[in-house]
């Protein structure tokens, strides 16, 4: 009978040590399912940025460096101009301050890369989590970043045909600007409704509204803004609330 309770009794700590393993592995890998990301507009670096204390660190225009308020110094991102597609991979230098309206400041090599337009420099940020193949990359030199960019599919990058690249951009410059700013996601369109409350009584923003987009996501958004400046403005009074990653959309 001893002999019997006893057996019983290791067979529960050991699956009770599993139980504990593969929670953890779960936590863990959970994680590293949620890399940072955020769409909006980036400035792009210059020198009389730095001199007017706009920006309050230099780069390198040749390197591969951005400033980034939310993520740590030597985190691997990929940089997309979502206008047109093209992107490159970059790191996260030291920290800087700079406008809150802005996503990063980019070095004058991934503004050139990826052809963004200073005019509407619209960028998505994406964090390269440790465990994805990118990492294996990340040493790559200027030319072979080049030499993988023109193996991608045509319809994302066109580098050798010029008349498509002068096409390209009539097109990227003909459309409307027209951008939403997205300020939170919620499961319950009840606490989204709170969160509209909120940004009417502590902001100056007066036209919060809520999309649902399925059943467990209700959108709190500003806008469309038609212009940069008033959507900038808008953005920068929704910044009061201290959001982590107040991101801004596209009003397709």
């Amino acid at each position: 009978m001893f002999y019997k309770k006893l057996l019983i009794l290791c067979c529960f700590i050991l699956l009770n040590n599993c139980t504990t393993t593969n929670l953890t592995k779960n936590t863990i890998s959970n994680s590293l399912d949620n890399p940072f990301i955020n769409k909006g507009f980036s400035l792009i670096y210059s020198d009389k940025l730095y001199d007017n204390k706009i920006i309050s660190k230099k780069i390198n225009e040749r390197s591969l460096v951005i400033f980034q308020k939310n993520l740590k110094k030597n985190t691997i991102v990929k940089i997309t101009n979502i206008l047109n597609n093209k992107s490159v991979i970059a790191t996260v230098g030291s920290n800087a301050d700079y406008p809150l309206f802005n996503n990063a400041v980019l070095s004058l090599r991934i503004v050139d890369e990826i052809k963004l337009n200073e005019n509407e420099p619209y960028v998505e940020i994406l964090e390269i989590l440790e465990d994805a193949i990118f990492i294996a990359k990340r040493a790559k030199t200027f030319e072979e970043e080049k030499r993988v960019a023109n193996k991608a599919p045509v319809n994302n990058i066109n580098i050798s045909d010029l008349s498509i690249k002068e096409k390209n951009t009539k097109n990227e410059f003909s459309k409307k600007f027209s951008y939403k700013i997205k300020i939170a996601d919620f499961y319950f369109n009840d606490s989204a409704s709170l969160l509209v409350d909120r940004i009417i009584k502590e902001t100056k923003i007066r036209d919060a509204k809520i999309k649902k987009i399925n059943e467990k996501k209700y959108r709190v958004y500003a806008g469309p803004f038609n212009n940069i400046n008033s959507l900038q403005k808008s953005f920068n009074d929704i910044s009061i609330l201290e959001f982590e990653n107040i991101e801004i959309i596209k009003n397709d």
